[in-house]
């Protein structure tokens, strides 16, 4: 620290510690700083930690509980991802869980335990002028006890009857205009599965995590008509951006199925259960549209990890499931693999009857597609539309059929069973709609909209993971924005609800859709794409380079071959040494599961990157070995390790870079690259 200018500086990360308050204290402790000028240290202004919780709060909660009756939920006031929360099924686990609460927070709230009982959401918008409407209703596949971050949503409700539907709007619209709501508001209900019993659990009074997700599922952009509200513009008066001349007073009708499932990375961290409650553990999650339920949850699981076929019972990364399972205690707690179980056990139940259940029943749709895992090359034609009805993809169809994904998409072709384009229609066909918010579906019989604009694809990026975030969307904006700029039409593909690259106006058209192999090239071939652009989105459309190329698919800037050699470290490395460029010692070893590399750890080492952008192997920065070597055209990442007047390679991506703090060079860089991949078009 200065000792004539005072220095201060702050790290921040609202979800570690949020609420209303989180870092408003740090602005008020850098003015103190300042004012006190010379010898002042920044820990005498900073406020003094808050005191363990007292007996009198502990006792407090301790009463509350009785008074309700074990088992109790508490939460703690002023906090967010269910932070401090939890079950307490006994006074012991209460004054543990209350004393690190309350070590969080001044206030906890004591509730009657609803486990097990339905939770049901709703949106909510209200004007200065009274109008309120219910623009979104969902319904969580988990049942309460895990936090709606964590839990599977489905909208709209599949289980509600129209009864229970009413009752529950009436009370949120009730609510709304009880409390003088102006805006948008999200309530959260506990149902009893059996009665009409309801509890309401939270009322937010402002735009929350489920928001974003509704705004998605029904086109209705919920943050933008909050904000004119905000400005006084009654809801008529405010236009529906989906069919372009009604007005947003209205209640969207949807005639398809969203499905919500999050990302979880607990594998990243040893000795970490998988069991997820009340607090929040995802990280990122993804939303899948279609026409049936199954259709939209299988596409959903496969949106969630590239590694996972569908509903199957193959857990994601290829982990193998432990020697011994008990699959009663997987199917009865809530965990991150829970889905993975109950498919697990409907096929071992599958397996074992299938001859009883094909005999002595009628042939019904599940029973269709049990008929796959019996694969016969006179495989009927309806029976292949229904498994693609119901959402299975060509590698889980191939995979039964013992064929490759390409050859089980020819066998698809030549039966003419092909999906259909359609439109986010939250009128449910009642009046036109005029928007390009897209997806695609085998429950259909037509097209929704021409194909003849010949834009230019963009991938994004995926579900948020650790490794992959906000910057890589950054880079997918940045190079759509530049694309429209310099006059070309872009098709967006992503399926990650939490960007603005799935925002419908910021891109020609978007598709709300899977990063697949399949779904890539159905929206490709049928947009009549001028070129695809891999480079903005991460590894995930990385990964398709190879695929999509030997598919026919025009890759816009750095040959997919040269990406393929980047990413095989045996050539990486074997190129590198032609060049003469130092590497720390690596070795290659394979389990089970997949290949791992293993690479010294230099001690005493900085870490340098260098990004880049190049074309055809000319770059503006250093690495130009290694640019020329593999004909970079477009973005490209370099981590060198340097000790001493060592300087070793440690890694290379030919992709967009992945450092936030860098996110600032990485916009400059992707809007040149965009300029270079568009002179190619």
């Amino acid at each position: 620290m200065h000792e004539t200018r005072p220095i201060f500086t702050a790290q921040f990360y609202p979800d570690a510690n949020p609420g209303p308050r989180d870092t408003e204290f740090l602005f008020d402790s850098f003015i103190s700083l300042v004012k006190r000028g010379k010898g002042t240290t920044v820990s005498s202004v900073l406020p003094k930690a808050g005191a363990t919780a007292s007996r009198v709060e502990i006792e407090d909660a301790l009463k509350a509980a009785e008074k309700i009756s074990y088992p109790v939920m508490i939460r703690s006031a002023y906090a967010l991802g269910g932070l401090g929360s939890g079950i307490c099924p006994d006074k012991e686990s209460l004054l543990d869980l209350g004393t690190k609460a309350f070590a969080m927070t001044k206030q906890i709230l004591v509730e009657k335990s609803v486990v097990g009982w339905k939770e049901i959401e709703y949106e909510v918008v209200r004007d200065a002028a009274d109008n309120c409407i219910a623009v979104c209703n969902m319904e969580n596949i988990d049942a309460m006890g895990v936090h709606t971050g964590d839990s599977v949503v489905v909208a709209p409700s599949q289980t509600l009857s129209n009864e229970e539907f009413q009752m529950l709007r009436d009370r949120a619209i009730k609510v709304v205009r009880h409390l003088g709501i102006v805006g948008e508001c999200n309530i959260q209900f506990a149902l009893h599965p059996t009665s009409l019993e309801y509890y309401i659990i939270e009322v937010n009074a402002r735009l929350s995590r489920s928001s974003a997700l509704a705004s998605k599922a029904t086109g209705y952009p919920l943050a933008f008509i909050a904000a004119k509200i905000a400005l006084g513009i009654p809801l008529p008066e405010i236009k529906n951006v989906v069919t372009g001349k009604t007005s947003a007073c209205f209640e969207p009708s949807l005639d398809y199925v969203v499905t919500k499932i999050p990302r979880w990375d607990l594998d990243r961290f040893q000795h970490t259960s998988n069991r997820i409650g009340s607090s929040m553990k995802s990280v990122g999650e993804v939303m899948a549209i279609g026409r049936t339920f199954e259709e939209s949850f299988q596409k959903a699981l496969r949106m969630c990890h590239p590694s996972v076929d569908g509903f199957t019972s193959h857990l994601p990364m290829n982990k193998a499931w432990p020697a011994i399972v008990d699959l009663q205690k997987e199917l009865s707690e809530p965990s991150s693999t829970r889905i993975y179980a109950i498919a697990k056990q409907l096929y071992a139940e599958w397996k074992t009857q299938a001859l009883t259940y094909l005999q002595s029943i009628p042939v019904k749709p599940h029973a269709e597609v049990f008929l796959l895992f019996n694969p016969s090359e006179a495989l009927p034609e309806e029976t292949l539309r229904r498994a693609k009805q119901i959402g299975f993809s060509d590698k889980q169809i191939g995979k039964c059929l013992r064929m490759t994904e390409v050859q089980c998409r020819q066998l698809r072709l030549r039966k003419n069973v092909v999906p259909w384009v359609k439109q986010i229609d939250t009128l449910a066909a009642e009046y036109p709609a005029v928007t390009n918010y897209l997806y695609v579906t085998y429950n259909g019989q037509e097209h929704d909209v021409k194909f003849d604009d010949c834009g230019v694809m963009v991938l994004g990026c995926g579900p948020y993971h650790i490794g992959s975030s906000v910057e890589f969307d950054w880079c997918a904006v940045s190079s759509i924005r530049t694309l429209r700029q310099l006059g070309n039409k872009t098709v967006v593909v992503n399926c990650n609800p939490e960007t603005v690259s799935t925002d419908f106006d910021e891109c020609d058209r978007l598709y709300f859709e899977e990063l697949s192999l399949e779904r890539i090239l159905d929206i490709y071939q049928y947009e009549g794409c001028s070129g695809c652009i891999i480079s903005v989105g991460g590894q995930i459309p990385n990964n398709l380079a190879v695929p999509l190329h030997q598919s026919g698919v025009k890759i816009l800037g750095t040959n997919p071959l040269q990406i393929d050699q980047a990413e095989d470290r045996s050539i990486f490395s074997a190129i590198l040494d032609e060049l003469h460029v130092a590497q720390a010692p690596w070795k290659a070893v394979s389990t089970l599961d997949h290949p791992v590399v293993l690479t010294k750890f230099i001690e005493d080492a900085r870490e340098v990157e260098m990004d880049a952008v190049a074309k055809a192997g000319r770059v503006k920065v250093a690495t130009k070995k290694i640019a020329n070597a593999f004909a970079i055209s477009g973005p490209f990442n370099i981590q060198f390790l340097v000790r001493g007047n060592d300087v070793l390679l440690s890694a290379a991506e030919v992709q967009q870079m992945s450092d936030p703090l860098r996110v600032a060079v990485g916009f400059l860089l992707v809007m040149e690259d965009g300029q270079r991949n568009v002179s190619r078009v």
